[in-house]
């Protein structure tokens, strides 16, 4: 009978696992949120989302329909995590952690609220994450805690992560240097007749082997190659496809090593063969945007500055129309699945103002649709880290038509 079956479970096995960040690193981060919290008299933060889990625990979750948390109160923190895990959260978690299982309807909430009353935490007002919570679980956590009054935390945690340590710069740099091996591999694998997700294929071996070199005690996930050709090369994010690569094609390298929950990434354009003159022309404008925005990238300046800047340049060409997204954003934990932090994007609307310690891309691109001269996707990416007196740029692979035209 499920009424006989445990609600709550401790599972501590084996041992803890070497985390990527030092103990003072860790300790920095949840005192950086528990003074977030004093500052807004919250309780209890409940953190939910994948970035936030990741960012103070050190354990990233494979939700697959299920829920987590990370519990915070003045004293006291651990993860929530499904049964089906086992130990592994324990062992992944700076802290402790606690177990639910699936025997009883929502046994996830009631392990939270249960937890909290037993450890004698007053819950007055609880910090959660409106930007990714969804209504229902809000609803839940209202519902377990009906005295309380919830209050969004999602911003003031996402600019914490905007700046980053020293340890996480240096996993940063590592990620930006297997990219660029990454790039290779997909280079190396470019030919006429060629399938996308082959040569996709080619660059996540090559990164995920680097990772495993670089990072031995990490978990091996989530790396990824976006390869695409032609017209595929329309969208940023276009998934490899089946399409054979031609000659004459464009090229789109897309190489995201993720360490740890930490993305990196090199984007760059290629050609299969000599680009015609209308498609040289764009690249060209496209690569001075690049080099233009790597300039603008200083402490003391705003993201709209930059964005409304390279607007000129575009607008000089006749191609401001032909943008497809903002000129870069913010690096840390963060996915194709979570982690935007988007108080720091070089968009036109965004008035951050840059500071050493954070991390940026500068990725122009500009799309012109088929049947126009020049058909394709252009765009180039470098990552920058700020720094006090201007940024250093730790991207390495080249950009531009002297570099990336691959010849048969």
């Amino acid at each position: 009978m499920s009424a006989d079956l445990e609600r709550l479970k401790i599972i501590h096995n084996g041992s803890k696992e070497k985390r990527t960040f030092s103990d003072a690193e860790m300790e920095h981060r949840v005192a950086t949120l528990r003074k977030i919290m004093a500052e807004d008299g919250v309780d209890v933060a409940l953190l939910t989302s994948y970035h936030n889990v990741k960012y103070y625990s050190d354990f990233l979750y494979t939700s697959f329909g299920r829920n987590y948390a990370y519990v915070v109160t003045a004293d006291d923190a651990f993860t929530v995590s499904a049964n089906i895990d086992a130990g592994m959260p324990w062992r992944r978690t700076y802290g402790d952690n606690l177990v639910y299982t699936d025997w009883h309807r929502d046994n996830y909430v009631h392990v939270i609220r249960e937890t909290l009353r037993s450890r004698g935490v007053a819950v007055k007002r609880i910090g959660v994450e409106d930007d990714t919570l969804p209504l229902q679980l809000r609803d839940k956590f209202q519902a377990a805690f009906s005295d309380a009054t919830l209050t969004d935390i999602s911003q003031a945690t996402m600019k914490q992560r905007m700046v980053k340590s020293p340890e996480e710069i240096e996993v940063i740099k590592h990620g930006a240097r297997i990219a660029d091996l990454g790039g290779e591999a997909v280079r190396g694998a470019v030919a006429a007749g060629v399938t996308e997700y082959e040569v996709a294929l080619a660059g996540t071996e090559a990164m995920v082997h680097e990772i495993a070199r670089t990072f031995p005690h990490s978990e091996i996930r989530d790396t990824w190659v976006w390869f695409q050709s032609g017209i595929n090369t329309d969208g940023a994010h276009n998934w490899p496809t089946t399409r054979t690569l031609r000659d004459g094609d464009i090229l789109s390298l897309n190489c995201f090593p993720m360490t740890s929950g930490y993305y990196t990434a090199l984007e760059r354009t290629l050609f299969l063969g000599e680009p015609d003159a209308r498609s040289l022309e764009l690249w060209n404008v496209n690569v001075e945007a690049h080099r233009r925005g790597l300039e603008l990238i200083r402490p003391g300046v705003s993201c709209g500055e930059i964005a409304r800047t390279l607007n000129e340049l575009y607008v000089s060409h006749d191609l401001l129309a032909n943008r497809t997204f903002g000129y870069g954003h913010s690096f840390g934990v963060l996915s194709h699945y979570y982690g935007r932090e988007a108080g720091l994007e070089l968009r036109e609307d965004i008035e951050t103002v840059l500071e050493p310690g954070m991390v940026v891309s500068m990725e122009p691109m500009i799309m012109v649709p088929e049947g126009q001269p020049g058909a394709g996707g252009y765009r180039e990416h470098d990552i920058l880290v700020v720094t006090e007196n201007g940024a250093e740029n730790i991207t390495g692979f080249p950009f531009g038509p002297e570099h990336n035209i691959i010849r048969g």
